[in-house]
Parts: structure tokens; C-alpha cells; sequence
């Protein structure tokens, strides 16, 4: 069975992860060792008590997440922050963790996945963060309503319901923008409207987002932060296991957002 090291090494070539840029909270790739070998590997959208519990149960050695130990930024090692340190190290399991490089990976990322998901094909980026696009765009003729009602299986899948703001029932989305996680902002809405983008589709936004959407006339669909960021690790998982002939269990833990 491999040891951690072989796997690190694999998800860092796999994700660029040297290369691409992400908040500093994010602190992508090893954030915690373990010791022995690894035969299970276990991933979730967000370290939590629930992930590691959910890992442990399956015996992984290992737990990959999307949002790391770190996101909530500097906090003293105390009270939940201390018992799940204590339940990792005392059960041998290591968390690795990708931010941004998970979202924009070509094949595995939460971007390609949604849009692959909604029946949709890709022509160019959304997004843009520094020197790269997160998200993803492109031309349909997909009538709004069977987009929003196939985010809306996705968020209901993982504990969420997908709010949209208003559109007639006849429209038709000409072109999409696709930011899964908290992808709705002012800068994104100024973006959509640039690129001229009249269906934005994301996890999720600021209430002030609905009301300057329709300013925009851009019909933005919230399919939850959570739902729209479960593809990406689950099929990251997916990539290990067939790499190293190993197990994967995804541990679903919604928020409900």
C-alpha cells in the first residue's frame, strides 16, 4: 500500500497545485502527515468533525477536502480545533486539501464537472482570479428553465434547494457563465455583464447579487455552495483510487447552503 508521500507527489503534478494562485487560508496540498501506509482514502467538501468522523469510521488514513483545516484563518488549538487534531493524529490520518486548483482542473474540477452536469460545453473562461479564470462559459440555446431545474436536482442531491432569480418560463439562455462555491459578487455580475452573459450559474451570493442581476438582466441560479463543490472531490477520490488500486468513500456532509 502507498505511503502518503507517492500520493502528495500524484495530487500536486495531478492539480498544478505550485502554480496556481489561491487565497493564503486555502494553504493547498499536505496540511497534515500521518505515518503509515495509506489503503482508503476518504473526501469531503469541508474539514469538520463530521469529515473526519466519516473518515475514520471507513478507515481512511487519508482525508481529502476542498475547504482545508485552515480556511477560518489563525485560531487557537482549543476546544472542537483540538479534538479533531486529537482524532486525526490519534487515528493516523492525513488531510490534504485543494482550494482553486480543484476548481479550475479541466477534468476533475468542480467547474467542469457542474458544467458537464447541466448539459453544457465550455468555450472559454469565467471568473477571473489573478492570472487564471476559475470558472468556466460558453453558447447554448438551452431553454433557462431545464438548466435551472437540472441545478436544482444537484442541489437537492446534497440537502439544498436551488434559488433562482425571476425569468419567464419561455426564456432561453444564449450564454452561460458557470463559478461554482461563492461565485456570485459584484465583480462576477460586472464580468457577466461584459462578456455579455445572460444565465450565470453558482453556488451561491449576497442578496444585493439577485437585486443587481436583474438590473443586468442576467438570470443568476444559486445551486448551493456545497452542492456545486461535491463533484470535484468526489471525483479526486476517484483519480487516487484508480492511481494507487486503493478505496475511496465520499463522506457527505451537507450545510444546507
Amino acid at each position: 500500500m502507498p505511503a502518503l508521500t507517492p500520493i502528495a507527489e500524484f495530487l500536486d503534478a495531478t492539480l498544478d497545485v505550485a502554480n496556481i494562485p489561491d487565497y493564503s487560508a486555502a494553504l493547498n496540498g499536505v496540511q497534515l502527515e500521518n505515518v503509515g501506509d495509506i489503503q482508503h482514502v476518504a473526501t469531503a467538501v469541508d474539514f469538520s468533525t463530521v469529515s473526519i468522523e466519516g473518515a475514520i469510521n471507513v478507515g481512511a488514513r487519508l482525508l481529502l477536502v476542498h475547504h482545508g483545516m485552515f480556511w477560518g484563518g489563525v485560531q487557537p488549538i482549543t476546544a472542537h480545533r483540538h479534538r479533531r487534531l486529537w482524532m486525526l493524529m490519534t487515528h493516523d490520518v492525513a488531510v490534504y486539501s485543494a482550494h482553486l486548483p480543484l476548481d479550475v482542473h479541466s477534468t476533475l474540477g468542480n467547474n467542469a464537472l457542474l458544467t458537464k452536469r447541466l448539459g453544457l460545453t465550455a468555450s472559454g473562461g469565467f471568473a477571473r482570479y489573478k492570472t487564471i479564470d476559475v470558472g468556466l462559459s460558453g453558447e447554448s440555446d438551452m431553454p433557462t428553465s431545464v438548466i435551472a431545474q437540472r441545478a436544482g436536482d444537484l442541489a437537492k442531491e446534497f440537502g439544498g434547494t436551488l434559488v433562482a432569480t425571476p425569468f419567464p418560463p419561455d426564456r432561453v439562455t444564449r450564454r452561460w457563465g458557470v463559478c461554482t462555491g461563492a461565485g456570485a459578487d459584484s465583480e462576477s455580475l460586472a464580468e457577466a455583464a461584459r462578456r455579455g452573459i445572460d444565465t450565470l450559474i453558482v453556488g451561491e451570493g449576497p442578496h444585493h447579487t439577485g437585486v443587481e442581476a436583474r438590473e443586468l438582466g442576467i438570470v443568476v441560479l444559486y445551486a448551493g455552495h456545497y452542492a456545486t463543490e461535491t463533484l470535484g472531490v468526489r471525483a479526486l477520490g476517484g483519480a487516487v483510487a484508480e492511481r494507487f488500486g486503493i478505496a475511496t468513500t465520499f463522506i457527505d456532509a451537507p450545510t444546507g447552503l
